[in-house]
């Protein structure tokens, strides 16, 4: 791999404390070997980008998502519901997609993602119509050079078993276990940027063994858990009619805390259940835009990281987003963050929880920050544009308080993901084409 080398960014941010004027980053085989002023690190390298007038930042850390979602954007039926009414107009329709669906929207939805700072991505995708699978997903993000962290999701509890999602749409448990096993040693591989985790996909879609059995499962395997919990109050009255639990104690009962377990969304959580995911280390991703768009609630963020909860971020899907842009939910978070007691978020600290917040969520050090011994996963943006024109007096406050824009440049473990504002290696006209065509036989 060749060695790379930043110069002359107007700011680089490390998210360790420092933003460097005149920065510069030098890696080596993907890993940063140095950072500083530009004239205080090496000057040649295989690769060298010159990005004068650039505010330098860590890659985004995208923690919750479902890419397949793409394809249901502003989606009549189920622009104005809450959540429960939401999934029973979609439901149906997703019932419908094929291998090439998944496989598309998985492409498209990381493209969007990568311009917009993403350099991480977590998919959460829990139904697998028309003999789709993992394997859908890895084709789609064939060629990428993201960290695509993907989940063997699963439904099994159906309307005729008490659950929410209509019967045609669960597996058998068997089946699903069986199944993540195969998708955990077939396709988790680090090294190669891709892993894999374990994530039944919530309370009202999933049984009560099959919860138990995943936590175990994917402890056997080694890797991670997660689900949807706590997101809003029909989810609370759910959990305690059925299982005479709150949402978190009923997973806490299942062996769902710990440092490898992380849950979306988690609005609706008492103090007490907010100090025992601190002491266990279980973490949250926050999904503002997602959260307000559905009347869910807002998350307790403060009270999360005043607790020593782990939070990241996520855009969540497009059918609730109707966006992929993480710098804008960045945005979002720094917003919302405002409304809730205490003392005001800064710029900074919504910018750590896309950054160093994400990777503690999904279990990383080597990503998050820009420091000696980190992979080469970055962002830049051109701050010679209109949107910043008067903001340079903070230029890292400015990229988020200011309207959200794509990304110019970015680079994971040192190899290139976005040039001059493209994803490298994708005909974008045509991937929207092939989406809108299969958006559009969902709708029919």
């Amino acid at each position: 791999m060749p060695s790379l080398l930043i110069r002359n960014a107007h700011i680089l941010v490390t998210m360790d404390g420092r933003e460097i004027a005149s920065g510069g980053l030098y890696a080596v085989d993907g890993t940063i070997r140095a950072v500083g002023r530009s004239e205080d690190i090496p000057a040649t390298a295989d690769v060298v980008a010159d990005l004068t007038g650039h505010l330098v930042l860590p890659g985004l850390v995208n923690t919750h998502h479902h890419l397949y979602q793409t394809l249901t954007r502003a989606f009549p039926g189920a622009q104005d519901v809450g959540l429960f009414d939401w999934l029973r107009v979609l439901y149906p329709v997703w019932a419908r997609m094929t291998p090439d669906h998944v496989r598309v929207a998985t492409r498209l939805g990381l493209v969007e993602l990568a311009l917009s700072g993403a350099t991480t991505v977590f998919d959460h995708h829990y139904l697998w119509p028309d003999g789709s699978s993992l394997s859908d997903q890895v084709e789609g993000a064939d060629g990428l050079v993201i960290r695509f962290c993907m989940s063997r999701g699963s439904m099994s509890l159906g309307e005729s078993q008490g659950g929410l999602p209509p019967d045609s749409v669960v597996e058998d448990e068997e089946a699903i276990l069986e199944d993540c096993r195969v998708s955990v040693e077939r396709f988790h591989d680090p090294d190669s940027l891709r892993e894999v985790v374990i994530a039944p996909c919530s309370p009202f879609s999933v049984t009560t063994g099959l919860m138990r059995e995943s936590a175990e499962l994917a402890r056997d395997l080694g890797v991670r858990l997660h689900t949807h919990l706590a997101e809003t109050r029909d989810e609370e009255e759910y959990c305690l009619g059925r299982f005479q639990r709150r949402p978190v104690a009923y997973m806490e009962d299942l062996g769902w805390a710990g440092p490898d377990v992380w849950y979306a969304h988690a609005v609706h959580v008492a103090d007490d259940e907010v100090a025992r995911m601190g002491a266990a280390g279980t973490g949250v991703s926050h999904c503002p835009t997602s959260n307000m768009r559905l009347g869910s609630g807002i998350a307790p963020v403060s009270r999360y990281l005043g607790s020593g909860v782990p939070v990241g971020l996520g855009v969540d899907g497009s059918a609730s987003n109707d966006s992929s842009h993480l710098l804008a939910e960045v945005r979002q978070a720094l917003l919302v963050g405002r409304l809730t007691p205490g003392p005001l978020m800064t710029a900074r600290q919504a910018l750590a929880l896309a950054t160093t917040g994400g990777a503690r969520v999904l279990g990383h050090s080597d990503i998050g920050t820009l420091t000696p011994g980190s992979s080469a996963d970055l962002i830049a943006i051109d701050l010679d544009r209109h949107s910043y024109a008067g903001a340079l007096h903070d230029p890292v406050a400015a990229v988020l308080l200011s309207a959200p824009v794509e990304v110019d440049h970015s680079w994971v473990a040192g190899r290139r993901l976005v040039e001059d504002g493209r994803v490298v290696g994708v005909d974008i006209d045509s991937l929207v084409a092939e989406h809108n065509r299969l958006a559009a036989d969902l709708a029919d």
